[in-house]
């Protein structure tokens, strides 16, 4: 299915926030890539870092002259339920994986290889939903794998039988160096970082005024101290564990609330469960807030959330990459998480936030943050400087076209 995209984007909106030379960058690549063709394809238009990702990559892209689409796949819920599956063993989860869910899984791949528009110059596959499609078209396309999670210690089941499909591709991409595995060909292994758009909704600047009323509306004091966790409702992000600092932190600090924000995106049939799981995990408590898409609360409100934290956590066990952990240093939020992932090239212990190991130290951290304004003015600060040097979409279209210059074989 194809995704209309109403956003608008141009390269020259960002000229006053990106460095230069990413912008005169992208204009020289791009110019030998006009006309080119390139489609994306993931499983969800909506929910998660890959479809926000694409919301403002694909029209940025058609900006400076590609042709550029967007497909998601079709699928029953059962698929879902298996590429969870999927997912949490490339992450390290030992999982069940029947012959009768493999048989699914590569039905509905075949299914959808035959109804998208795939006759690119480039396709761009994103995770394990859709990867099994490669195995079934055979046009003269140049075919890019990109993995958002975290691949460092998959479970070995899951991996043998993903990774014949990976090296079909004619590259594939990883947030970092330690999640390529070893029997895959590192001469097409790229390690690209993934970005937001400070552009966005989510992400554009926002007046005090407009913060507040996002607050009243949802009830949240802006005079008491404010943590925040936004992540899906997930094992990986070990939402009881957020919990479970903000309550070690209350102690101290009693009039302290936490706000636990979240999308329940279609392709994660688990969400529900562990939602449920973080209701009963905080109990009577009215300092926490539970705040999805489903009370109202979209880009525009996560935004003003982020914003009117003093320290945002971010307790996952397992990261692919953690672009809220972007969003709130952008916001010069000093941030508290573990080291995981993606998490550890943005979170710079004592600079930008602090990287903890455990429930108890995340607590200590967060204190030192609530009693010292200076230090998470200063935080903040070098926060926003690291995120606008390394991980804004501007440098991030910059790799893409330079891969696709690459595969295409176009001489730079």
């Amino acid at each position: 299915m194809k995704v209309e995209i109403r956003r608008v984007r141009k390269l020259e909106d960002y000229r006053d926030i990106a460095l230069r030379g990413d912008i005169s960058e992208i204009l020289s690549l791009a110019g030998k890539l006009e006309g080119a063709s390139i489609v994306h394809v993931n499983s969800t238009s909506f929910g998660g870092g890959v479809a926000e990702i694409l919301h403002s990559m694909v029209p940025l892209m058609e900006s400076i002259g590609l042709d550029v689409e967007w497909e998601v796949i079709e699928a029953p819920p059962e698929f879902f339920k298996i590429t969870k599956l999927l997912h949490h063993g490339v992450q390290g989860m030992s999982v069940e994986l029947t012959e009768d869910m493999k048989k699914l899984y590569l039905r509905i791949n075949e299914e959808n290889a035959e109804k998208l528009d795939l006759d690119k110059d480039v396709v761009v596959i994103h995770d394990p939903q859709p990867l099994a499609i490669r195995k079934y078209r055979t046009n003269h396309s140049k075919w890019i794998w990109r993995c958002h999670i975290d691949a460092s210690t998959p479970y070995k089941p899951v991996w043998d039988f993903l990774k014949d499909f990976v090296k079909m591709y004619d590259a594939y991409i990883f947030h970092m160096h330690e999640y390529l595995q070893p029997g895959l060909d590192k001469s097409k292994a790229h390690i690209i970082r993934p970005s937001i758009d400070p552009l966005s909704e989510k992400n554009r600047d926002m007046n005090i005024d407009e913060v507040n009323y996002v607050l009243e509306k949802y009830d949240v004091n802006p005079e008491k101290p404010i943590l925040i966790q936004v992540a899906r409702f997930d094992p990986w992000k070990d939402p009881l564990g957020a919990i479970d600092v903000y309550r070690l932190v209350k102690k101290k600090i009693p009039d302290v609330q936490l706000l636990m924000v979240s999308s329940m995106a279609h392709d994660d049939p688990e969400g529900w469960i562990y939602y449920e799981k973080a209701v009963r995990h905080a109990g009577e408590d009215y300092d926490v807030y539970f705040l999805t898409n489903l009370i109202g609360v979209g880009d525009r409100e996560v935004n003003a959330f982020q914003r009117a934290a003093d320290v945002a956590l971010q307790m996952s066990t397992r990261e692919g990459f953690g672009l809220s952990v972007t969003e709130a240093l952008w916001k010069e939020t000093p941030v508290v998480a573990r080291g995981v992932g993606g998490i550890k090239v943005q979170v710079i212990d004592g600079k930008t936030g602090f990287i903890v190991e455990s429930v108890e130290e995340a607590a200590d951290r967060v204190l030192k943050l609530l009693k010292d304004e200076n230090l998470r003015k200063k935080l903040g600060k070098e926060a926003r400087r690291h995120v606008r040097e390394n991980f804004l979409i501007t440098r991030h279209v910059k790799d893409y076209l330079a891969l696709f210059h690459k595969v295409l074989e176009i001489a730079q």
